[in-house]
């Protein structure tokens, strides 16, 4: 007998969700509206930056007005701000890497002034606050970021001869999955993961090993994608924009194909 979620898209599709908290959470609900089994098995989580005086002292600066901009390239450090209360004077301009930050510094209280409209990364973010840079005129920014982030964006502000103080505000961290999960992925029982980060896929590769070809691996968006293959992790389909949106729309449009070619 046909099941109503046999009728949906992703109707029979396992999919492993490597994020928890409230973003994994939503995506996990999301992905049964589809008719998916979503599984949210957590691979990594975030602890506090080792040198936790020095954030402090940094976000004291902040408060005091220290900073012409401050730039946020993860959710994550949003909920840092939050932990500590951090005050980001009108003074100061918020520019967020991409909408999902956006909307997690909104959620939070905070203004923001700058999202890249397309390339959600800090390239993009770079190439956005050019158009702030005139007459030569010389910006204070503050860079907060994990401990493995790559210092593309400080790297870049510096170069065009900006003030920059680059801080870490937490660690990333892996987390082990379920050896029952590993097991049903390695025998091929689900359908796709959502690589969310490089971080992510670095787990994937360390955790999981060379996954079946029978599993779909979608990135979250292009630099995801290119970390991941770094990492040694192969890659079926990118989302057009980095969002819980576009990744799950990606795999709805590849699943909806493969239903035409069988019929």
């Amino acid at each position: 007998m046909m099941t109503p979620w046999s009728n949906r898209p992703l109707g029979g599709w396992r999919v492993l969700v490597p994020r928890g908290g409230p973003w994994g959470h939503g995506v996990a609900s999301d992905l049964r509206a589809a008719g998916a089994t979503p599984v949210v098995a957590p691979m990594i989580n975030f602890a506090p930056a080792d040198d936790a005086e020095a954030l402090k002292v940094t976000l004291a600066s902040l408060a005091a007005g220290a900073f012409d901009w401050l730039t946020v390239t993860s959710a994550t450090t949003v909920d840092v701000l939050s932990a500590h209360q951090a005050t980001v004077p009108s003074s100061t301009h918020i520019a967020a890497v991409g909408e999902t930050t956006a909307a997690a510094l909104t959620a939070a209280g905070y203004q923001v002034d700058l999202v890249p409209p397309e390339d959600n990364s800090a390239k993009g973010l770079l190439r956005e606050l050019a158009q702030f840079e005139q007459y030569g005129a010389e910006l204070r920014i503050l860079t907060l970021r994990s401990d493995i982030a790559k210092p593309v964006l400080t790297e870049g502000l510096i170069a065009r001869g900006h003030t920059v103080e680059s801080v870490v505000a937490y660690r990333t961290i892996g987390v082990p999955v379920d050896e029952a999960i590993v097991r049903d992925i390695q025998a091929g029982a689900f359908k796709a993961v959502l690589v969310t980060s490089g971080s992510v896929a670095e787990q994937i590769q360390l955790q999981l090993g060379p996954l079946p070809e029978t599993m779909i691996v979608a990135a979250i968006g292009p630099q995801t994608a290119r970390d991941a293959e770094a990492y040694g992790v192969r890659v079926d389909l990118v989302a057009k924009e980095r969002s819980a949106v576009s990744l799950i729309d990606a795999i709805v449009e590849m699943a909806k194909a493969a239903k035409a070619d069988d019929e």
